[in-house]
């Protein structure tokens, strides 16, 4: 399956970034997952007084895909207003593993056009899965 082009998720991710709510930090994150279907599912990070209770924007973005019938995660995309490139933190790598296919690509994209990537195998080696065989 062909990714969706790097400007139209970019163009996505910007759109996405001014709906975080993020009084605390001030750092606006932006998601989206590609489902194995190869549907887009959008999520933002939204903060809460009561930390740790906020949600990160990945986990909203697994939150929509697995509301909407998706199972398993084909390629994320991250952004941020911080400058240059962010990578999920340790709690959503796990997330992201649980649900991705081998391989899935984690890329992050920053205000100045900057990528990169790199597999959720590389950001989370040696991840815990119930089903190690998977």
């Amino acid at each position: 399956m062909n990714a969706p082009s790097a400007p139209s998720v970019a163009d996505e991710l910007r759109r996405l970034l001014p709906h975080a709510h993020a009084p605390y930090s001030g750092v606006h994150v932006a998601c989206v997952v590609e489902g194995a279907d190869g549907r887009l599912h959008p999520g933002v990070n939204v903060e809460n007084a009561a930390y740790p209770q906020g949600v990160c924007a990945e986990a909203s973005a697994i939150s929509d895909m697995v509301t909407k019938g998706g199972r398993a995660i084909a390629r994320v995309y991250v952004a941020s207003s911080l400058p240059g490139l962010i990578w999920p933190c340790g709690g959503c790598r796990q997330k992201i593993f649980e649900f991705a296919q081998a391989g899935c690509e984690v890329v992050s994209l920053a205000a100045d056009g900057a990528t990169d990537s790199r597999t959720i195998e590389e950001l989370l080696p040696l991840g815990f899965r119930l089903d190690p065989q998977r």
